[in-house]
């Protein structure tokens, strides 16, 4: 007897059918939504997902990532004279790195960044 097929399943190869991640998404969604509030979202997905090393690796470079640029900001601005200039052009720059992770992300590449990538590829496959 013939296997009936969900519907939108028909004539689909399984290769062609995305990997699963937490809380049932797609990886590349849940790749995306690492990124959404920043390293909250990262750590969320980061303590759920167990097995994912896409989303894995994209929620530990979102915690790296946000968090120094949030110090990074924080410290700059602190700084007399020009610092609340520098401040603003670290957060334009870290928006703009947020818009293109989530792009990055949601297209499927796993895209590491420069320094972060790796202590990100280093720490997310780390054995507990």
């Amino acid at each position: 007897m013939e296997e009936r097929k969900k519907p939108g399943e028909f004539g689909k190869p399984e290769s062609a059918k995305k990997p699963k991640a937490t809380f049932g998404l797609d990886e590349n969604v849940a790749g995306l939504l690492v990124y959404v509030l920043g390293f909250i979202t990262g750590i969320v997905f980061f303590v759920a997902e167990k097995e994912n090393k896409f989303v894995r690796f994209h929620a530990m470079q979102s915690i790296i990532t946000f968090i120094c640029l949030a110090v990074l900001s924080y410290i700059v601005g602190v700084m007399p004279v020009f610092g609340w200039l520098i401040a603003n052009l670290v957060s334009l720059g870290g928006f703009v790195l947020w818009i293109v992770l989530m792009i990055k992300a949601y297209h499927g590449e796993m895209y590491k960044l420069p320094v972060v990538g790796d202590l990100a590829l280093k720490y997310s496959s780390a054995k507990k």
